[in-house]
């Protein structure tokens, strides 16, 4: 990875130096010579654009001029690779920084990429204020690859994700069941009544009055009263016979 940014340090270098020898003090309509080279950093040799991520390059500058210049902002934009059709222009960054004659300086750009994974036209100019007048300068015109970010099981994002989307598709999924699957209808068991009163018992062979029709508690109460009476009738005839015979005794 260090040879591939080595590399490219080395061909932006050499990109510089030729401009510089090829280019005179001032251009034309007196427009100063600044050059401007773009790198990205060594931990991404390949210039690879990620998805959702802050992309980073640093360009390396150097007024040619006998003039001093401002260095007012970066920017960039995407076009198709075949057509050059634009796609859609980065975020600038102002700078408003001096550049005096001869001096160099290397600043640091940042963009974001929301785009489809694929090959992509990048360009990357600076623009430079001399005597009132703006420039702009081309700092990096080439084909880039547009990818998406390694994925990580321990990504706390993915996870939200999935947990917010399990959830809606369990709560559609209940609701669906609930409303289009018949559901299995309940008996209901009447309450068994526990009967109401005393419950009285008499002996070993009880039983309950509460269970008896009252016509035959009737009869039975009758019944019992008459039997009462005649035993009441037999006991007063009996007593009257026993003291009848205590009288004949002592007669004698």
């Amino acid at each position: 990875m260090r040879l591939f940014s080595f590399v490219g340090l080395f061909v932006g270098s050499l990109a510089l130096v030729q401009n510089a020898v090829a280019s005179p003090v001032d251009g034309e309509g007196g427009e100063p010579v600044v050059l401007a080279v773009a790198m990205f950093p060594e931990d991404n040799a390949f210039g690879h654009v990620i998805n959702g991520e802050r992309n980073r390059m640093f360009l390396a500058i150097e007024n040619k001029s006998d003039r001093n210049v401002t260095l007012k902002n970066i920017a960039g934009s995407f076009h198709h690779p075949e057509t050059n059709r634009l796609i859609k222009n980065t975020t600038a960054l102002n700078y408003g920084v001096p550049l005096l004659e001869g001096a160099s300086m290397q600043l640091p750009y940042m963009f974001y990429s929301e785009f489809k994974p694929g090959d992509y036209r990048l360009n990357i100019w600076l623009e430079h204020d001399a005597d009132g007048k703006t420039y702009r300068v081309t700092a990096y015109d080439s084909i880039v690859a547009v990818v998406e970010p390694e994925g990580s099981w321990f990504d706390p994002k993915m996870w939200t994700t999935y947990l917010i989307v399990s959830g809606l598709l369990g709560g559609l999924g209940y609701y669906l069941y609930t409303t289009f699957v018949p559901q299995p209808k309940k008996r209901r068991v009447p309450p068994v009544s526990a009967p109401v009163g005393t419950v009285t018992a008499t002996g070993a062979g009880g039983y309950q009055e509460e269970w008896i029709p009252e016509h035959h508690l009737k009869k039975t109460t009758k019944k019992s009263k008459g039997s009462g009476a005649a035993t009441s009738g037999d006991e007063a005839s009996g007593v009257e016979s026993g003291t009848e015979g205590r009288r004949r005794k002592g007669k004698k």
